[in-house]
């Protein structure tokens, strides 16, 4: 059985992905690719080797809860070769500018919906898309992750929330089941289709804030219950 993200050290993450604490995040990429294609079941792996190299990629890369760690950057005689793009860019498409090896700074336009590991063509050469995490916003596949401050309240009785996405801002209705496992899906709002990949999904994580406070209209209803009660 495969160790979750949160009981996973960094020392066990790394001997997973076969790198150490000098390896760059290029590098940490890279052998997360190859690990996670060894061990897909659709190569001949299992399930459970997949979900533990997920799992020690998000314990070195995820920058969603407090166990963020950079990998550290040390000096590459030619830039990475990727094409680093963020995932509002990935959702949207858009222009980025782009350095090749040669040092030439070239404009590139991708296209909606690009998922990491896909390839486009730019002067001359082919490129690997990454999405990188930016902004408390982490893309897994076709899926969207992302964590929302919420109040103590809300993770116990459920509740309606606004939550600023990459795509702009969003009412989302959480419900008693998704309140208590403290996440919730909504549907179609992760990366769109692109060729058989089908939409993807928003996960928005719940942490609770205490210094937030209950919506009125969950405070009022509370009010209401404890009144009826009397």
């Amino acid at each position: 059985m495969s160790r979750t993200a949160p009981d996973m050290t960094l020392k066990m993450a790394r001997e997973v992905l076969g790198v150490s604490s000098a390896s760059t995040p290029a590098e940490v990429r890279k052998a997360f690719r190859a690990a996670a294609k060894r061990a897909h079941p659709d190569q001949g792996g299992d399930e459970g080797a997949f979900r533990q190299v997920m799992d020690a990629y998000q314990r070195l890369q995820d920058p969603l809860g407090d166990r963020f760690v950079q990998a550290p950057v040390r000096a590459r005689p030619t830039p990475d070769p990727d094409l680093e793009i963020s995932p509002k860019l990935a959702l949207e498409g858009g222009d980025v500018d782009h350095r090749m090896p040669d040092g030439q700074f070239i404009r590139i336009t991708p296209p909606p919906g690009l998922r990491s590991g896909d390839k486009v063509q730019a002067a001359g050469h082919e490129l690997s898309v990454y999405i990188r995490a930016h902004d408390g916003v982490l893309v897994r596949g076709d899926d969207v992750w992302m964590t929302a401050k919420v109040a103590p309240g809300l993770l116990k009785k459920g509740g309606r929330i606004t939550v600023d996405t990459p795509l702009g801002r969003r009412s989302i209705w959480i419900d008693r089941k998704a309140a208590e496992r403290g996440l919730v899906r909504v549907e179609g709002e992760g990366l769109p289709a692109r060729g058989r990949r089908e939409a993807g999904h928003l996960f928005v994580r719940l942490a609770a804030n205490p210094g937030l406070a209950d919506s009125a209209a969950l405070s009022l209803l509370r009010r209401f219950a404890a009144a009826w009660a009397a």
